[in-house]
């Protein structure tokens, strides 16, 4: 009896004893690598936000019309506060990372480094899709400029129209980089910009044919002005 008490209760406690035993430095060293980072992110968050306000990136922000799409969000907080927060929760990431790793576990370790390798594709498509919005807007208004000079009376919306495209192209390349479903956002991006670009000439070319009509005429009028006749006989 004595026996079968000792084989089927006592072996698997002491066993599973020495196991806590030998896990228990690499608990305490995630534990305090944990602690450090949420103390070092507190710390580095706040500075991040502090020289940003400095170097005035708020004011920036608002007029590029970041503020602007911000509010339309939902999203009251300032960039300086965003970005420091996002320092912040970065390098906490990190530390639970680090803290998972001192584990020593397999399947964690396994699941830390894809972690790891995935934050670069996730940093880049982020900074895609930011450059992509402020892009969007210069293009935009570039292109308000030079269709308010051409005299087309549907301006704003061949602008919004650009900046649109733009947008959709951006988030194409940041669902790329992510690798979400490669392929198919690269056959959806160029069915839907192929679909609008056409819909768009065919909807001008029906609707608005007088109006390309007198830009045509009067474009190839001005032309034949600016030319003089020693240029007409050379050509």
């Amino acid at each position: 009896m004595m026996d079968f008490i000792r084989t089927a209760l006592l072996a698997p406690l002491e066993q599973l004893g020495v196991q806590i035993v030998a896990v228990l430095p690499n608990i305490l060293a995630s534990i305090i690598i944990v602690g450090v980072g949420f103390v070092g992110a507190w710390g580095l968050g706040h500075l991040v936000e502090r020289v940003l306000r400095v170097v005035r990136l708020d004011q920036l922000c608002d007029r590029l019309g970041v503020n602007s799409v911000l509010g339309r969000g939902g999203v009251k907080a300032d960039p300086s506060y965003l970005v420091g927060r996002a320092a912040y929760w970065a390098v906490v990431l990190f530390a639970v990372i680090a803290g998972l790793g001192a584990l020593n576990l397999q399947p964690i370790n396994h699941f830390a480094q894809s972690l790891l390798a995935y934050i670069p594709h996730v940093l880049i498509a982020g900074i895609i899709l930011v450059a992509g919005y402020l892009l969007s807007n210069f293009v935009s208004q570039g292109v308000l400029i030079a269709a308010v000079n051409a005299g087309l009376p549907p301006a704003r919306l061949i602008a919004n129209l650009s900046r649109w495209g733009v947008q959709l192209f951006t988030l194409a390349m940041a669902l790329e980089e992510l690798g979400i479903a490669a392929s198919v956002v690269v056959v959806g991006f160029g069915i839907t910009f192929g679909g609008v670009v056409f819909a768009t000439c065919l909807a001008f070319g029906l609707g608005a044919k007088d109006i390309a009509k007198d830009y045509l005429e009067r474009t190839l009028s001005t032309r034949g002005r600016d030319q003089s006749p020693d240029d007409l006989h050379h050509l």
